[in-house]
């Protein structure tokens, strides 16, 4: 099978801060490796992570300056190299953000290989994966609603542990309405989780509270969050917390989690990378027993377990979609993005 020998992408433009993305042009390869998958690009997902990595200091993990951004997309399998099993032409995949974060079990393996940061990203009409890194999607979903899954969906499944062990009802804070704080909504309601969700913005909440009457909401701006976190539970708590804001809401974190067993995941760094606190305020962990869980994206077979159950529930993900802007336009998306307007997932349709 043929295909292009150039296609269009975008790379972070390197140099001096703030960096842009800006258009460019990479070759293809002529030839396929035994393992390699050639996909085309339908659709991809922005996270705060593309936006932090243009700004000096503001993303905490290493990343090319003038790599191809992104990390998430729902892409069509074109064509494979002849060692090739787990994928024929046609299927639907994307790839995990961990290229070498297979089964969960690579325990001495340094965090490297990161889609969109210190890897190439999937902002491309094209590329070339290696089978072991690709996730198959579920069909049932549309290129934009694939798109979201590799970070925020693999975030929000194991911020819930894969839904195991939910025994009797359970409870979650979601700190804002951005992608990952969406799917975890979308899983919670789909397992029965109570979600509380917070934001600054009465409107983004009757907007998200229209999703189910299950939804709580909480103005973070008028409103004590503990306080009212505690009152909507019987004083008793929370069972996960989704933070995106980082260190700086921990000690609120905590006291938002139930007498015992609760779990703070950490998904992102909004607020900064600086605490604000006495670092006395962690004795909470040890009386709770609680459990502070950083998290960043997941293994391939996190994404497949996910993927399998959004299939087997027909879990849609429209809800998640807040805006879509055409390829040529994704400088437009990434400063929509950092204007914080948005309410679940910003796409770029390619």
């Amino acid at each position: 099978m043929s295909w292009p020998k150039t296609c269009r992408a975008f790379r972070r433009s390197g140099g001096t801060y703030p960096f842009t993305i800006e258009p460019s042009t990479e070759t293809l390869p002529t030839t396929l490796a035994p393992d390699d998958v050639l996909i085309r690009v339908h659709a991809v997902s922005l996270n705060f992570r593309d936006i932090a990595m243009l700004v000096e200091g503001q993303y905490p993990a290493p990343y090319e300056p003038g790599g191809i951004p992104t990390s998430d997309c729902g892409a069509e399998v074109v064509a494979i190299g002849e060692g090739v099993k787990r994928f024929k032409v046609g299927d639907k995949v994307g790839p995990n953000i961990a290229q070498t974060f297979l089964t969960g079990e690579e325990l001495d393996e340094p965090v490297h290989d990161m889609v969109g940061g210190d890897a190439p990203g999937v902002l491309s009409e094209y590329g070339v994966w290696k089978e072991k890194g690709l996730a198959k999607l579920p069909e049932h979903l549309s290129w934009e609603e694939a798109s979201t899954i590799a970070v925020a969906g693999v975030t929000a499944w194991n911020c819930l542990n894969g839904l195991k062990d939910l025994n009797g009802p359970r409870t979650v804070l979601m700190e804002g309405t951005g992608g990952v704080s969406m799917f975890v909504l979308l899983l919670s309601l789909a397992a029965g989780i109570k979600p509380i969700i917070t934001s600054s913005s009465d409107a983004k909440l009757e907007q998200v509270k229209k999703l189910s009457p299950e939804i709580l909401g909480i103005n973070y701006k008028t409103t004590n969050v503990v306080d009212e976190v505690l009152r909507l539970t019987d004083g008793k708590g929370v069972d996960f917390v989704i933070n995106n804001t980082g260190i700086s809401s921990f000690p609120d974190n905590l006291k938002c989690l139930r007498s015992k067993h609760g779990q703070v995941n950490w998904v992102g760094f909004v607020g900064g990378v600086e605490p604000t606190w006495h670092p006395n305020e962690l004795f909470a962990l040890m009386l709770k027993a609680a459990k502070i869980k950083g998290l960043l994206g997941g293994s391939r077979d996190d994404f497949d377990a996910l993927n399998r159950f959004l299939e087997e529930k027909k879990v849609s993900l429209e809800p998640l979609i807040d805006k879509t802007f055409a390829f040529e336009d994704a400088p437009k998306a990434f400063e929509y993005l950092k204007q914080a307007k948005h309410v679940g997932k910003v796409i770029i349709k390619v």
